[in-house]
C-alpha cells in the first residue's frame, strides 16, 4: 500500500521549516563553555621554502594562548590527510603528496596555512597573527595543467619531477587505433573542463575538543558524514582507536562534495584542544573557502569518435590532463579517474574506448569530487564529440543519437568500460525528452528570436552515469518508549532531505505514522557501518539499508505478535502497519506492539527481546540514472551575451521516493551546470595568485539566469537494490553543461560562425566568433538585457 507519506508521494520537506525561519543549528552557531578562537595565518606565495617563522610578538599579544607551527604539529608525532582510495575500481596510486595540516618546509599554494594562532577571542587571534613575520623564499610556481607538465617546468613535488602524480590508463589501444584508420569519419575535439569552487551557502567551521579522563577527542564539524572523517583522523593522522574520536555534525549548509574529508583546519584545533586543554573553534570565511578548500574539475581533453559510413560509432579516445592541485585530495584522483572512464559511452553502443588519464600537480588548491565528479566530464566529451560529428557530417542530431543507442530489448547491456546497465529505456526517454522540449517548434521559435534580433541555439544531451555503491551502508530502526521510530543511519544530510525521504520509506515499509518516525545520522558514537552522502549513494545505499532493517522488523514483529496473540505465525499477515490474524477482526500495531514487549517478562528463548533491527546493504555494482535534457539558448550577437531562455530534463532516477525532493535535485544541478558553463570559472595568475578570490570575481548563477525548467522522469527501476531506486543528485549538472554548450554552438553555427567554442563560455569568446560574420540587424522589442 502507498501512504499518504508513503514512497511517490510528494512530501514537503519537514525540515524546512526549522532551515528556512533561521532556527536551524550550523557548526557556526555551536558554542561550548571555555572554548577558545583560532585564526590561520595563510601563505601569500604560490611556491616557496619556508625559512623561519617569528612568533614572538605574537605570543605575548593579549589573549594570546599560542601559536602553533608545522613544526609543532611534526615534533608531536600528527600525520598528514592521505590519498586514500575506495574499493570497486583498481588503480595505481598517485605520487605520495601528504598534506600537512600546517605546512612544514615549504608551501605549495596561496592559502594554505602555515601558522595557527589561538587566543580568547577572534579579534585578539587576527591581531597576534598579524605580528607573525614569516620568510618564505620564492620558488617558481606553476598553474596551468599543460604548463605543467612541458619541459622545464618547476616541479611541485620532487618525488614528480615532470608533475605527473600518475598516468592511468584503459582500453584496447591497438584494436582502437585500427578501428580510427579503418573509419568512415573522424571527430576530434580539444576540450576543456574549467576549474570551479563548490561554494556551498555555510563555509566551513570546527570545534575540536580534547578529554584528558580518557583520551578522547570529539570534532565538530559539518561533513558528508561521520565514518570516513574517522577513518581519516584515526588512521592517518592522530594513529588512534575510532572509539577516541567522536565525530559530531549539525545541520549542514551544503556540501557538493568539498565536506567529504577533513581539512588541516579540522586536524589543527584537534591538536589544540589537546595541547591547551581546552575547546578550540575556528570559523571559516568565504574568502578561505576560496583560498584552501577542495577545488574541482580543471582539465585538458584531447578527444575523438571514429564513425563508420552509416554513422555508427566505432570507437572513442580520450587523452585528458587532469589537474589535482598541490596535494592529492583524498578521493580526488580516484573519482576523476574511475568516473569519467567508466562514465564514457553514455547510453551509446560504443564497442572500444581508448582512455589515458595523466594526473597533474599544480601550485593551486587541491581538487575533490565536487557534483558530477568527473560523470559530467564523461558525458561533456562524449557529447561534445556526438553533436560536433552530427555537424560535420550534416545528420541531424537527434538522428545521429538514435542510430547509436544502446536498444531497450539489449538491456542488461555491457558497455565498453565494463559497466553493466541493468535497467534503462533510452529511445523512449529521448523521445519523452522531445515532446517535453517541443523540439519540432524550434524553427517557430529561432525566427521570433530573429526578429528580435538574437540568434537562438538548440542543445541535446544524453547520458548515463556510474553512482552509488561503494562499499556498503547499515541502517538501524529502533522503537522508543514514547512510541517514536528512530531510523538511525551513517549518512548526512547537506540539504538532501534525508529527514523527509528516509522517513516516507519508513513509514511505507512498517506503515506506521509519518509522524511518529525521526531520523538520526549526525553523531558518530552512535551509528551503523557506512561511509557517507557522496556519489548519489545516500537512497541506494541508506535507503536499501532502511527497508533490509525494515523488513527485519516485519519478521521479528511476526514472532512476537504470534506470541502476544497466542496465534500462529503462519495465520499472520503484516498489512497496513499491523499484524492481522487471517480470516478474523483480531489484529495488533506494530507500534502498540513495541509497546507490548517492553513490558513482556519471561519471553521464550527463541523470540526476540525487541523489535529494533539492523539493516546491512552492500550493492552488486554501481548503479545507472539516466537521462536526456534539451537546452535552448539566445544570444545577443552585439555583446555576446548568452541567455539561457528554456531547459528542459527528462530523467530516470528509477524509484521515486519523494518527486518534489527529486525535482529540486534536478533544478539544483542543472543551476550548477549553467553556472559552470556560462559565469564560473577559478583563475590563477603565473604567480599562483588566485585572481577569482571572492564573489565580487567568481560568478554563481541566480534566478534570473535560469529559466523555468521543466522537469520530468522516465523511471525504470534499478535490479540493483531492493527499493529500485538509481540517485538523482548529479543528474542535473551531468545533463546540463553539454546541453547549454551544445545549445550555444549550435546558435553560433545557424549565425555562420566555423569555430566552435568550449568552456567556459564568456560574451567575449563570443563576440569574437561572430565579429566576422554578417547577422541580420533588426529592431529589438523589448530593453537591451543587462549583463548577469
Amino acid at each position: 500500500m502507498t501512504h499518504k507519506f508513503g514512497i511517490s508521494q510528494p512530501v514537503r520537506r519537514r525540515e524546512d521549516g526549522r532551515l528556512i525561519t533561521g532556527t536551524g543549528s550550523f557548526t557556526d552557531d555551536v558554542n561550548v563553555p571555555g572554548q577558545a578562537r583560532a585564526v590561520f595565518l595563510r601563505s601569500s606565495h604560490g611556491h616557496g621554502l619556508i625559512r623561519s617563522i617569528d612568533a614572538g610578538a605574537a605570543r605575548k599579544a593579549p589573549g594570546v594562548l599560542a601559536v602553533m607551527t608545522g613544526e609543532d604539529l611534526r615534533a608531536a608525532g600528527v600525520g598528514y590527510i592521505p590519498y586514500l582510495p575506495l574499493g570497486g575500481f583498481t588503480m595505481d596510486p598517485p605520487t605520495d603528496t601528504p598534506r600537512p595540516a600546517l605546512a612544514q618546509d615549504r608551501v605549495r599554494h596561496v592559502g594554505e596555512p602555515i601558522v595557527m594562532v589561538v587566543a580568547e577571542t577572534v579579534a585578539q587571534a587576527m591581531d597576534a597573527s598579524e605580528k607573525v613575520l614569516v620568510n618564505v623564499e620564492p620558488l617558481p610556481a606553476v598553474t596551468d595543467v599543460e604548463r605543467a607538465v612541458a619541459e622545464g617546468a618547476p616541479a611541485v613535488w620532487p618525488a614528480a619531477p615532470d608533475n605527473l602524480a600518475l598516468t592511468w590508463r584503459y582500453g584496447d589501444r591497438a584494436a582502437v587505433e585500427k578501428a580510427f584508420t579503418q573509419a568512415a569519419h573522424v571527430t576530434k575535439l580539444k576540450l576543456v573542463n574549467n576549474r570551479v569552487l563548490a561554494n556551498p551557502i555555510e563555509p566551513r567551521s570546527c570545534i575540536g575538543a580534547y578529554n584528558p579522563g580518557d583520551e578522547s577527542f570529539t570534532l565538530t564539524a559539518p561533513s558528508q558524514g561521520a565514518h570516513f572523517f574517522h577513518r581519516v583522523l584515526c588512521e592517518h593522522v592522530f594513529h588512534m582507536p575510532r572509539e577516541k574520536m567522536r565525530i559530531r555534525t549539525s545541520d549542514v549548509g551544503g556540501a557538493f562534495g568539498c565536506k567529504e574529508q577533513p581539512y588541516p583546519e579540522d586536524i589543527a584545533v584537534l591538536h589544540a584542544a589537546k595541547m591547551l586543554g581546552r575547546p578550540v573553534k575556528w570559523s571559516g570565511t568565504r574568502s578561505e573557502h576560496f583560498l584552501s578548500d577542495n577545488h574541482a574539475r580543471d582539465a585538458v581533453i584531447e578527444a575523438a569518435l571514429a564513425l563508420d559510413a552509416s554513422g555508427r560509432f566505432l570507437a572513442i579516445k580520450a587523452t585528458i590532463l587532469d589537474g589535482i592541485g598541490a596535494y592529492c585530495s583524498c578521493h580526488g584522483a580516484h573519482i576523476s579517474i574511475r568516473n569519467t572512464t567508466n562514465g564514457l559511452p553514455l547510453m551509446y553502443d560504443v564497442p572500444l574506448l581508448d582512455v589515458e588519464i595523466r594526473l597533474v600537480l599544480t601550485n593551486t588548491a587541491p581538487i575533490g569530487p565536487y557534483r558530477g565528479a568527473g560523470r559530467e566530464q564523461a558525458s561533456y566529451i562524449t557529447e561534445r564529440l556526438v553533436d560536433q560529428a552530427a555537424r560535420e557530417l550534416g545528420i541531424d542530431p537527434v538522428d545521429l543519437r538514435r542510430r547509436n543507442l544502446i536498444a531497450t530489448k539489449a538491456i542488461p547491456y555491457k558497455s565498453a568500460s565494463g559497466q553493466t546497465y541493468d535497467s534503462g529505456d533510452f529511445e523512449g526517454l529521448l523521445d519523452k525528452t522531445l515532446v517535453l522540449a517541443d523540439w519540432d517548434g524550434f524553427d517557430d521559435r529561432a525566427r521570433a528570436s530573429a526578429a528580435n534580433g538574437r540568434i537562438r541555439g538548440r542543445g541535446l544531451s544524453c547520458f548515463v552515469e556510474c553512482v552509488g555503491a561503494y562499499p556498503f551502508e547499515g541502517a538501524d530502526i529502533r522503537f522508543a518508549p514514547d512510541g517514536t521510530v528512530t531510523v538511525v543511519t551513517a549518512t548526512q544530510s547537506s540539504g538532501q532531505g534525508h529527514e523527509t525521504s528516509f522517513a516516507q520509506l519508513a513509514t511505507e515499509r512498517l506503515g506506521v505514522p509519518f509522524d511518529k518516525v525521526r531520523i538520526k545520522e549526525n553523531d558518530s558514537s552512535d551509528l551503523p557501518k557506512g561511509l557517507a552522502s557522496v556519489g548519489s549513494r545516500s537512497m541506494i545505499m541508506a535507503g536499501s539499508a532502511i527497508a533490509i532493517a525494515g523488513d527485519a522488523v516485519i519478521e521479528k514483529g511476526r514472532s512476537l505478535a504470534s506470541h502476544v496473540l497466542e496465534v500462529s505465525k503462519a495465520d499472520l499477515e503484516f498489512r497496513d502497519g499491523s499484524f492481522c490474524v487471517r480470516g478474523t477482526d483480531i489484529s495488533i500495531g506494530l507500534l502498540d506492539l513495541a509497546m507490548k514487549v517492553r513490558s513482556l517478562r519471561d519471553l521464550p528463548p527463541d523470540l526476540p527481546a525487541t523489535l529494533d533491527s539492523t539493516g546491512e546493504f552492500t550493492a552488486p555494482g554501481l548503479h545507472h540514472p539516466n537521462g536526456s535534457h534539451v537546452c535552448e539558448v539566445e544570444i545577443d550577437p552585439e555583446t555576446g551575451k548568452v541567455d539561457v531562455v528554456a531547459y528542459c530534463a527528462v530523467d530516470d532516477v528509477g524509484t521515486i521516493i519523494n518527486p518534489l525532493i527529486v525535482h529540486g535535485q534536478i533544478h539544483g544541478g542543472v543551476a550548477q551546470g549553467i553556472g559552470q558553463v556560462l559565469l564560473e570559472r577559478i583563475a590563477y595568475d603565473d604567480d599562483g595568485q588566485l585572481i577569482t578570490g571572492s564573489l565580487m570575481d567568481y560568478g554563481l548563477p541566480r534566478a534570473d539566469n535560469l529559466p523555468a525548467l521543466n522537469v520530468d522522469f522516465h523511471p525504470t527501476p534499478s535490479t540493483k537494490n531492493p527499493i529500485g531506486v538509481k540517485g538523482s543528485g548529479e543528474c542535473g549538472v551531468t545533463g546540463s553543461i553539454p546541453a547549454v554548450l551544445n545549445a550555444v554552438n549550435d546558435a553560433l553555427a545557424r549565425a555562420g560562425a566555423v569555430t566552435a567554442i568550449g568552456l567556459p563560455v564568456t560574451p567575449e569568446k563570443i563576440w569574437r566568433c561572430l565579429r566576422d560574420v554578417k547577422v541580420p540587424k533588426a529592431r529589438r522589442r523589448g530593453p537591451r538585457p543587462r549583463f548577469a
